[in-house]
């Protein structure tokens, strides 16, 4: 549960950061293609364990 937490606090930066750098133009492509790249694997990492948190439910 820690652990989801703080992958959700991460996402949130890497958003924010991404936001700054394509607003400020200070960022290069290459740069925000790293930090979107960084934020879909957290938020795939932060779907598993949502997942494991869930149990399967046999209808």
């Amino acid at each position: 549960m820690r652990r989801l937490e703080m992958l959700r606090v991460e996402h949130r930066d890497l958003d924010g950061a991404i936001s700054a750098l394509v607003e400020s133009g200070a960022g290069d492509q290459m740069q925000v293609a790293r930090l979107k790249k960084r934020k879909l694997r957290l938020r795939d990492e932060m779907a598993m364990l949502e997942d494991a948190l869930v149990p399967d439910i046999i209808a």
